[in-house]
């Protein structure tokens, strides 16, 4: 079998949410569905998409693997372009204080939340964190997703941050799937520096960044600018000196306070902002006219028990919006991209073309590769997807399940449940 080329074909919907950047607004709609179609996959990469019938004689004495997708719907492999998913211990007491009226925040002063999952990371060996971090990419493989980002942000110090975006590296090169990085160093206020954040920033730029940078271990730097955790200038002395440095910058945006983060993502040109809960008209303004995707977190603010971000407002308006889970030990502990979709669609006023949408190429916008993955387009990645239903309105329809049968990422076939293949 000649690896990497595949044809699917008989499919009943290739929903291709065609396009190579974001889409925004009403763009959203538009996923260019295609029926009765097949998709060609040469050495990894795209160079089909029709409608039309195919000779596939001529592909089987080619060597390429054949799929039949009668009776599915074939779509691009999901992009989760939020995630924290290297950690070490579990939060599990703290889900049921919250359950039981707590706050998130109230929990952060008693020194649990992000400062608890520090020291369970800490205690982690990297071997033992590549092992779980493998277990973890294997769920989100039968959600399909195919590319996924992670943050640091569980060390708090230059080791920890280090081991874990060495473990993300290192799990790059064992797993199918693509893992994008994220330097999160700045995600709370380590004891040490409780009562002096100015302190803490001068550490992560002069001490951690530069290892980072001379290490090659991350894409993006992130911060959690949020109240009574990193203010606006923080965050943009942080962020400023990032990207002096030649990272892509997100930030965690006004979750829970409406501090600014959305008008300072557009200020500093970052890639996206995330949370957004409540983003301001005016930083939402903002972050269309700089291009800033909006990502959004509802399996987050379901957990947390909080309204949801203004999606509906967002697209209408003319954001890119994206979608993921922010799988995390404490806040949100679910790779559930069945229960993201639900959530999106039944929760915040997205239709599922929509929620598609920011699933696919705009998640892919989020990581800045709408150019390479997102979409199934002649010359992308083959990351596709098969769904054992004809149509991608059964999404939402089946309730909280995944309707993923097989994945196929660049072009070979590394989940099939449909004939019990696992990764």
């Amino acid at each position: 079998m000649k690896k990497g080329s595949v044809v699917i074909h008989n499919a009943s919907e290739v929903v291709t949410c065609s396009g190579y950047k974001g889409k925004a607004g009403a763009q959203m709609q538009d996923l260019n569905v295609l029926k009765n179609a097949s998709v060609i996959v040469e050495d990894g990469i795209i160079t089909k998409v029709t409608a039309e019938p195919i000779d596939l004689e001529y592909f089987l004495e080619k060597d390429f693997k054949v799929i039949d997708a009668k009776g599915k719907c074939v779509l691009p492999g999901f992009v989760d372009s939020h995630t924290h998913f290297i950690f070490g211990g579990y939060r599990e007491e703290e889900y049921n204080w919250r359950l039981n009226g707590i706050s998130y925040m109230d929990i952060m002063s008693r020194g649990g939340g992000i400062i608890n999952s520090v020291k369970g990371t800490m205690a982690t060996s990297k071997e033992d964190l590549i092992q779980v971090g493998i277990k973890r990419l294997n769920s989100m493989t039968s959600f399909g997703v195919t590319t996924v980002e992670g943050k640091s942000g569980y060390g708090l110090d230059l080791d920890t941050e280090i081991k874990q975006l060495e473990v993300m590296k290192e799990l790059n090169k064992l797993h199918s799937l693509d893992i994008i990085t994220t330097f999160l160093g700045p995600h709370a206020r380590p004891a040490a520096y409780k009562q002096d954040p100015e302190a803490f920033i001068d550490f992560m730029i002069e001490e951690v960044l530069p290892v980072v940078d001379q290490r090659g271990l991350a894409e993006f730097s992130d911060i959690f600018c949020e109240e009574n955790v990193f203010s606006i200038e923080q965050s943009r002395r942080f962020l400023n000196a990032a990207k002096k440095l030649g990272f892509k910058i997100k930030i965690h945006a006004d979750e829970i306070v409406a501090l600014g983060g959305a008008e300072l993502s557009a200020e500093l040109g970052a890639i996206s902002a995330d949370h957004l809960l409540q983003a301001s008209d005016l930083g939402i303004e903002a972050m269309k006219n700089a291009g800033v995707v909006a990502t959004l977190l509802p399996c987050t603010a379901f957990s947390l028990k909080e309204h949801y971000a203004r999606a509906r407002y967002m697209i209408d308006q003319g954001l890119i919006v994206a979608l993921a889970t922010d799988f995390n030990p404490g806040s949100c502990f679910t790779e559930s991209i069945a229960l993201l979709i639900a959530l999106a669609t039944n929760q915040m006023g997205m239709t599922i073309e929509e929620t598609i949408t920011a699933l696919t190429i705009n998640g892919a916008a989020a990581l800045d590769r709408a150019d390479q993955i997102g979409s199934i387009d002649i010359g992308k990645k083959a990351d596709l997807v098969v769904h054992e239903f004809p149509s991608y309105k059964f999404l939402p329809y089946h309730i909280g399940v995944s309707t993923v049968e097989k994945v196929i990422k660049n072009g070979v076939l590394i989940l099939d449940k449909e004939n019990n293949q696992p990764y």
